[in-house]
């Protein structure tokens, strides 16, 4: 059985309320900041592949809104950036990179000594590292059809997709908790949010529906832009992701447009912006189908779980401690989890889920993306063209 457009979107719906209602009432999940998208898409994903694999019921979805609610969410990130605020996110931003190289290395290295302790070939061991971890499902694709031809290595694709899907979840699962135990152990609180007069907030109007309107539209034409961009400058030495450019564009947008007299709403942005990023976690979680998963990771769990293990101990040991140890250093800790282990979606998904509880981060918001979407990419491809050139791989 498979629910068209409208019957898709209104079971993520109904599944984000359940992942909400979820996290509300088991005190775990929402001591420890478990997005509601993860929580409410894996239940489904668990019940569906139970489904599949007892009765031989499959329950498939229309998946086609997926890749523009993505990009609508990083053109409302665009949106949400007033440069004249950010100016400090320079040095942060070079500092949150110097520390992310190594990382790559330590990611890959892992993966290659327990391949190797497997008996496995050697490019195995970068399949369960930056390939997929850092990389995700598109640079995962990429790599393994070359292995395929090149090096003749068998079901190397479904490995290559599973391992992503592995990391996919574990990157949203386990940003949450290494952020509240850092904010919990050094007594970190956000930043106050300074006001003109006391009580200013409580006078502050709604989102109104010209508000939402605003910042839909903004979000769409950000998107329409960054295509355009992105269809004149193909073909160069660098490759920019799709969703960079609609964050290129947003933020464009938001520091033109005062110029002409056009202010938007900064808070339907962000709105509208995490409506579109919850439906796309959401849905690509229940798209799983977790028993083929587990059934397909064999010794790559072994990989998976000391990549777990190093990415906490770098966290907490190195990147929380260069960020300043303060809470922005929290929460972009959380995002160097959900970015290094799944994807810049996932990451934004654990900052928002910290945020909410505790309190804006901006810096966070704009260091983040910026790194995981076109920086960490280029680090990638350079550190794994050096590991494929090294005689043991056999590349």
């Amino acid at each position: 059985m498979k629910l068209d457009t409208v019957g898709s979107l209104l079971a993520a719906l109904l599944m984000l309320l359940i992942g909400a209602l979820i996290n509300r009432h088991v005190r775990v999940l929402s001591k420890y900041n478990i997005p509601d998208p993860i929580t409410g898409g894996l239940l489904f994903a668990a019940v569906a592949s139970t489904l599949l694999a007892t009765t031989g019921f499959q329950l498939t979805m229309e998946q086609s809104i997926k890749p523009t609610l993505l990009l609508m969410f990083f053109a409302g990130v665009g949106l949400g950036a007033d440069l004249k605020l950010l100016k400090r996110g320079g040095k942060a931003l070079a500092i949150f990179l110097i520390i992310l190289f190594p990382y790559i290395l330590v990611q890959n290295t892992v993966g290659v000594a327990v391949a190797r302790l497997l008996d496995l070939h050697p490019i195995f061991g970068l399949v369960g590292g930056s390939i997929t971890l850092v990389g995700g499902h598109g640079t995962g694709a990429a790599y393994a059809e070359r292995f395929a031809e090149v090096n003749n290595l068998q079901s190397v694709m479904e490995l290559t997709m599973t391992v992503a899907t592995i990391g996919l979840i574990l990157g949203g699962l386990i940003g949450g908790p290494v952020a509240e135990y850092l904010i919990n152990k050094h007594q970190l609180r956000a930043a106050a949010v300074d006001v003109d007069e006391p009580g200013e907030r409580e006078a502050v109007s709604p989102i109104s529906k010209l508000g939402m309107t605003g910042a839909l539209a903004a979000m769409l034409a950000a998107v329409l832009a960054s295509q355009w961009l992105a269809e004149r400058i193909s073909g160069g030495a660098i490759t920019i992701p799709a969703f960079l450019w609609c964050m290129m564009s947003g933020i464009a947008m938001r520091n033109l447009l005062p110029f002409a007299g056009i202010h938007l709403d900064d808070r339907a942005t962000e709105l509208g912006s995490g409506v579109c990023l919850s439906l796309f976690l959401v849905m690509t979680m229940m798209a799983l189908d977790i028993v083929d998963v587990a059934r397909s990771a064999g010794p790559f769990l072994v990989i998976i779980a000391l990549q777990v293990v190093f990415i906490v101990l770098y966290v907490v040991l190195v990147c929380f401690r260069f960020m300043g140890r303060d809470y922005e250093a929290a929460v972009t800790s959380a995002a160097f989890i959900g970015f290094n282990m799944g994807s810049t979606a996932t990451a934004m998904a654990n900052m928002g889920a910290i945020t909410a509880k505790h309190g804006p981060a901006p810096g966070s918001f704009l260091i983040a993306p910026l790194a995981g979407a076109f920086f960490v990419d280029l680090m990638n491809a350079m550190v794994l063209t050096l590991m494929l050139a090294l005689p043991f791989m056999g590349g």
